[in-house]
């Protein structure tokens, strides 16, 4: 396994569903952040694509002037899944207690997580189903940035720096045979940093992990 068991704990053991069981109608991130990452998603994701946003909530973060086939939606919150106004369908699930997608192989052209992967205590498995949803060629983009509920997020993630979290995310990656054409994006804030402690132009920082499930060998 790619985790030991501490590095899976959380400080808050609760069941997770309790701690979203109210809707959050807010963006966790800003709107640099937000910006960067959907000019991300209009340059790496086609027109007409199947769109997996896995542990999504009232907001997809999707480009609003591009076509999608259909995007599915996932999260713990039911309320603000409904409030969505980019996803075709979606479901509520427990990924920390079901690991499994009620999702057909081969089935998505994307499969897009934004600032949540922190929180997954079994990443082997979810990453192991990211491969299986998505198409041959298709493209699965995790975006974080600094922020989390400290109180939720894993060991192996509160208790590291923002470089290793890159790292991190490309080891789940590397842990699923097939992904390929493992990239980074990382872009931080040119704001001096005595400007951001007095609240000045201070800009979230933004990561990125990128794969593709490599075509099949002949």
């Amino acid at each position: 396994m790619l985790l030991k068991a501490d590095q899976r704990d959380k400080l808050d053991p609760s069941n997770d569903a309790l701690f979203y069981d109210s809707p959050r109608f807010v963006t966790h991130v800003d709107e640099g952040f937000i910006a960067v990452l959907t000019r991300l998603y209009r340059d790496r994701i086609p027109p007409n694509s199947r769109v997996f946003d896995m542990m999504s909530s009232w907001v997809s973060h999707l480009p609003s002037n591009v076509a999608y086939a259909h995007v599915e939606g996932h999260g713990l919150n039911g309320e603000e899944l409904a409030r969505n106004k980019q996803l075709d369908h979606y479901f509520v699930q427990n990924l920390n207690e079901n690991q499994t997608f009620p999702l057909e192989d081969c089935s998505f052209d994307a499969v897009i997580n934004t600032v949540s992967v922190q929180y997954l205590q079994y990443p082997e498995q979810i990453f192991a189903e990211v491969y299986r949803v998505l198409k041959p060629g298709g493209v699965a983009i995790f975006s974080f940035s600094n922020r989390m509920f400290y109180q939720k997020a894993i060991a192996a993630w509160r208790d590291t720096s923002e470089a290793n979290r890159v790292q991190l995310v490309k080891s789940y990656f590397e842990s699923v045979p097939g992904f390929g054409n493992i990239e980074t994006v990382v872009q931080k804030s040119e704001t001096p940093a005595f400007l951001q402690m007095m609240g000045m132009g201070s800009s979230d920082p933004f990561y990125a992990v990128i794969a593709e499930r490599m075509e099949p060998l002949a």
